[in-house]
């Protein structure tokens, strides 16, 4: 029989925990599970065990808490004062990619990486799923935000989502409803997606690996990969590009505490190393002022903000 849920510290949950199987932590550090390595403390963390725990575990919350849902981290800043309610932490049991090769219908879990969902479709004979290969995130993430990546975005290829509200109810949504648009979507506050259905195309699985693999070789030669950073930092305007205008506005290099806008690809904010988010963050607001000031556009975020300040 599994244990049941493992509660760190003796501190008192938030519910009743009997029955359930998944680990929940109170105070749970977020900066090692994002990629800017910054950052405050969940309230809590939850760690499901499989669906039925998580669709258990917000039964049994029914709202009460504020709910968000973490995936790589690889586009967010977690401010230093932490996040309030309780985070959703998908785990290999949300990873599952499965293919049908008759229809070319690719269905992962919340979990998958956007590199394992490519590459499994890859190895089927699947084309239309390559651009995943440079999203860094997982498919619950680039879902929600309608993650894209050298040309197109997963509004292209999205057939419908699985998600589970915060009182515990499981619905599954068609892209119609999730209303796309750049970098945007209206999927509930609170939802967890616990699995999409993307269609692909058939081909042929060299052609697919040497798509990927210029999508691999474009991404290390013009992104910096190897440092703490969190992505791309603002959407490209309409007609512009982000990374143009913030080197235009002379931002290339510049610093605030430990956080640097990169001399690579000015279009990313990078932790030098003992940055906090409100130094990435800050530099963020002053890259936006100084390019509204240059060219009268002001950038939007791409990267998600959350916790309190």
């Amino acid at each position: 029989m599994a244990p049941d849920c493992a509660v760190d510290g003796g501190i008192e949950a938030p519910i009743d925990t009997d029955g359930l199987r998944g680990k929940l932590t109170p105070d749970a550090p977020l900066a090692k599970l994002v990629w800017f390595k910054s950052g405050g403390k969940a309230d809590w963390l939850f760690e499901p065990a499989d669906m039925d725990d998580l669709k258990e575990f917000l039964r049994r919350l029914d709202g009460d808490l504020p709910i968000m849902a973490l995936g790589l981290g690889s586009n967010m800043i977690v401010r230093d004062g932490g996040v309030p309610g309780v985070v959703i932490k998908l785990g290999k049991q949300f990873a599952d990619v499965s293919i049908d090769d008759a229809s070319c219908i690719v269905e992962c879990g919340g979990g998958a990486h956007g590199i394992l969902v490519a590459s499994a479709a890859r190895d089927c004979g699947v084309a239309g799923l390559e651009f995943m290969r440079g999203i860094p995130g997982t498919v619950g993430g680039f879902v929600r935000m309608n993650g894209g990546a050298y040309g197109r975005e997963v509004s292209d290829v999205l057939i419908d989502c699985t998600v589970v509200m915060p009182g515990g109810q499981c619905h599954t949504l068609p892209a119609a409803d999730l209303q796309y648009s750049y970098r945007h979507s209206a999927l509930p506050k609170g939802a967890v997606v616990v699995s999409a259905r993307f269609q692909g195309v058939k081909g042929d699985p060299e052609a697919i690996g040497a798509k990927m693999d210029e999508i691999a070789d474009a991404r290390e030669n013009s992104q910096p990969l190897r440092t703490k950073t969190g992505g791309s930092t603002f959407k490209n305007p309409p007609g512009r590009k982000a990374w143009e205008m913030v080197d235009a506005a002379g931002c290339r290099g510049l610093t605030m505490g430990g956080a640097q806008v990169s001399e690579k690809h000015t279009n990313f904010l990078i932790n030098m190393g003992d940055a906090t988010s409100a130094d990435i963050e800050g530099l963020g607001e002053e890259v936006k002022r100084r390019v509204y000031a240059n060219s009268g556009v002001e950038l939007e975020w791409e990267i998600q903000r959350v916790g309190r300040p």
